[in-house]
């Protein structure tokens, strides 16, 4: 007899399904990944990795410095030399060896990217890692065929790339920059987030076991010095970095005048925009896994929720009895839906913006739930009550914490809908095409999703408008910003 029972109005009782930490073989220490072997920093310096659901020190990792910078721009633009001679289709052998081992290693990896980040197993094993096997394998078949990406005859790589990443997705991003860069013949130095390296470094190794080149591909860990080396460095052609919008602003003013290509891919505040005559059942869940299976840490989070009015009440109601049956906790249980929060630096945002929330008069729902002892926790939060003019529903939060707003016409969903500084995505929820279609074509978003929400491909581009950034990653546009064309 199974031990399921539900109990009327909260989840049912799971008992533990944890993935085994026993996948991964963290050492104690790490360096930087420079010219094909690892490497001591030249000052010495280091930092600790900790995984957010225990406060446990994971490792301690090698800082960069501008020293350590410019070693790894003069190995990555050496082997430039070499690697962008090489024909396209002997790229790809490299790229489609490191898609097949990513794949072989993918529990693994899966298991260090939960341990590190503090995401749920399930979204690491089953979205990340497939993720970003699949965009190797997609720029590996592109390398033989640039001359025919609609970039002229011939086009040639642009040189060194720097890229620095963030910590929500920290093996997705990497592949979403490294892929493209390599199958255009560029080399790189990358700068993976500080709080989480452990699956950059890797990924250093999978490149090595692949054959890799020494110098194709540089990795510098390290704090916000370090990426700033990175992107400064004179003898760099190409930025491409992922983050926080007021970072982005500051690398545009570093880069302004240099001639070194840019694309940003930076914050946002999506709105999901459900309409009266939705499949409302669908989007419920469209709206938990935009937001809040992911613990709201992607810029593209659903974190504003505009409801026609006359379906705002059903919709609230079906939404709260939906968030009271998550489970939050380990992380590496599979059984987790809500996991742990990146930093205790990410957790005090939350936190303060929550309370700017209160503080403005907007009314808090909590997901009942108990939040462990150790480690950085938030709740699944929803503010009704919310106008355009609160903070919460202006600032990006990072959180798992939604702002809903109501409308009663289309016009007026997507009038609320920009009113905002980002644009990078939307959701648009209706059982009419005309209608999801009329509202598409509205929105200053450069990624609309229709009756679904959060899914990616790489074949397909992704970026914003306004500050959300600009550039694309992904698909064939996603060669262009690694092309000189």
């Amino acid at each position: 007899m199974s031990s399921l029972s539900p109990t009327p109005g909260k989840a049912f009782d799971y008992a533990p399904a944890p993935e085994s930490r026993a996948a991964v073989d963290i050492a104690a220490s790490y360096g930087l990944f420079i010219d094909g072997k690892f490497t001591e920093a030249a000052d010495g310096g280091t930092l600790k990795t900790v995984n957010p659901a225990t406060e446990e020190v994971l490792a301690e990792v090698a800082v960069g410095g501008a020293a350590d910078v410019d070693r790894a721009v003069k190995a990555a633009r050496k082997a430039f030399k070499s690697w962008s001679a090489l024909p396209g289709s002997e790229r790809a052998k490299y790229l489609f060896r490191i898609a097949r081992l990513i794949q072989e290693h993918g529990r693994e990896l899966a298991v260090l990217e939960t341990l590190d980040n503090g995401k749920p197993i399930r979204e690491s094993r089953d979205s990340d890692v497939p993720l970003v096997a699949a965009h190797f394998f997609h720029y590996a078949g592109w390398a033989d065929k640039l001359g025919h990406a609609g970039f002229g005859p011939d086009p040639k790589p642009i040189g060194v790339a720097a890229q620095v990443i963030p910590w929500n997705f920290p093996l997705l991003m990497l592949a979403w920059k490294i892929a493209p860069a390599l199958a255009a013949g560029n080399t790189v130095v990358l700068k993976p987030a500080e709080t989480t390296p452990l699956s950059a470094l890797r990924f250093a190794e999978i490149c090595v076991e692949a054959g890799l080149p020494a110098g194709v591909v540089n990795i510098v860990t390290g704090a916000g010095e370090t990426g700033r080396a990175v992107v400064a460095h004179p003898d760099v052609d190409k930025v491409a970095f992922t983050g926080s919008t007021p970072v982005g602003k500051e690398i545009i003013r570093t880069v302004a005048g240099t001639g070194k290509k840019l694309t940003l891919e930076l914050g946002g505040k999506a709105a999901n925009i459900v309409y009266d005559d939705a499949a409302l059942d669908s989007a419920i869940e469209g709206i938990v896994n935009g937001i809040f299976f992911n613990q709201g840490q992607v810029c593209c989070a659903g974190s504003r929720l505009l409801v026609q009015e006359s379906v705002a009440e059903q919709v609230l109601e079906m939404l709260t009895r939906r968030l009271g049956t998550l489970r939050l906790g380990d992380p590496l249980d599979k059984n987790t839906d809500v996991g742990a929060i990146n930093s205790a630096a990410q957790l005090d945002r939350i936190k303060n913006l929550v309370a700017a929330g209160d503080a403005e008069g907007a009314e808090r729902w909590t997901a009942p739930c108990e939040i462990p002892a150790k480690g950085f926790w938030f709740p699944p939060t929803v503010f009704t009550g919310v106008t355009q003019a609160h903070r919460i529903a202006r600032e990006e939060i990072f959180g798992p914490v939604l702002s809903v707003l109501t409308f009663r016409t289309p016009a007026e969903a997507v009038e609320k809908a920009n009113n905002t500084p980002y644009g990078l995505s939307a959701g648009v929820w209706t059982e009419k095409g005309a209608k999801a279609l009329w509202t598409a074509q509205r929105l200053r978003a450069g990624v609309v999703w229709t009756n679904t929400f959060n899914r990616f491909d790489p074949a397909s581009p992704f970026g914003g408008f306004k500050e959300s950034g600009f550039g694309r990653e992904g698909g064939r546009q996603g060669l262009e910003a690694y092309l000189d064309v």
